[in-house]
């Protein structure tokens, strides 16, 4: 009986290693468990790490001591970090990865809520010395920052007031977007401001509806007092969750979740089959699904106690 010759597995395709590096980290550690090959290709390739991203569902169990088991893995030439609620990670982690990786040129750190906006600042100084500079920064969900706190950022990246008057527009709709591999000039040097309306340190929304940029466009030429009345953070100017337009005089569609919809992205949207409330994309994954439709939770919860 003639036996068949057995065929060693060789190294991944190349093609593969153009994608590693835009992989976000879950990404990269299950690509890890698919076979030795590309687990051993992985270990010796240092590309794929110098960029991390860490996002669902690793955030909510990434640790300090996970943080830098990670980030040792570049080497110390960690040039983007990149961490959406981790609310685990504390100042102490930061600042040890900081300190070894003093390359890194972009930080994004949104609903870190651990950190402090000292362990920031203690981090943005590391970051900033011997002339290095720090393109980006992304703090929006840390606490208790100040105007001094936000002037202190400012000055250690060297952004004036001029930078900041003309930055690209920053839209309610588009805040959960992860904007480590983007271009620059599409994002903010910082993604915080001071709220025109309450004064706070939070991250400030324009409006995308066409009308309230031509008012403001107008007073703009006519050298009047921009009141700007729908550029506020998200306490101040309620939105639309889908289009992130402000619905100050408009009427609402009734939404199934928490959020605010549009009438005209409630029309747009599908309807629980029981209460006509629709649910907005973000939180569509808590619609019951069934042959004709779906219910939402509430109604769903209330029907399987019915039965």
């Amino acid at each position: 009986m003639m036996q068949s010759p057995s065929h060693e597995l060789g190294p991944p395709h190349e093609a593969m290693f153009l994608i590693l590096p835009y992989l976000h980290l879950f990404e990269l550690l299950s690509i890890t468990q698919v076979c030795k090959s590309f687990r051993d290709a992985l270990h010796h390739d240092i590309l794929p790490w110098l960029n991390i991203v860490v996002d669902k569902p690793l955030n909510s169990r990434f640790s300090d001591d996970f943080l830098v088991k990670i980030m040792a893995k570049a080497k110390g030439r960690l040039r983007i970090i990149a961490m959406k609620n981790c609310f685990r990670i504390t100042n102490d982690g930061l600042l040890q990865v900081i300190t070894s990786n003093p390359h890194i040129n972009k930080l994004y750190l949104q609903g870190c809520t651990s950190l402090t906006i000292e362990g920031v600042i203690g981090a943005v100084k590391l970051l900033t010395k011997a002339n290095h500079r720090l393109k980006i920064l992304a703090i929006s969900g840390i606490y208790n920052v100040k105007i001094e706190d936000f002037q202190t950022l400012c000055h250690l990246m060297g952004i004036n007031q001029m930078q900041m008057k003309n930055r690209k527009k920053n839209y309610y709709n588009t805040r959960c977007e992860l904007y480590a591999f983007k271009q620059e000039s599409d994002q903010p040097s910082i993604d915080v401001d001071i709220c025109p309306k309450c004064g706070e340190i939070r991250e400030v929304f324009d409006c995308p509806r066409n009308s309230c940029n031509t008012r403001i466009q107008q007073q703009r030429q006519q050298q009047n007092q921009v009141l700007m009345e729908c550029r506020g953070c998200f306490l101040c100017v309620p939105r639309c969750e889908e289009c992130g337009v402000c619905t100050k005089d408009d009427e609402l569609g009734e939404a199934a979740c928490t959020d605010i919809l549009c009438l005209n992205c409630w029309l747009q949207l599908p309807k629980c089959s029981f209460c006509n409330k629709a649910y907005c994309n973000q939180h569509a994954y808590q619609q019951s699904l069934y042959p004709g439709g779906f219910l939402c939770s509430y109604c769903s919860f209330h029907a399987t106690q019915s039965s």
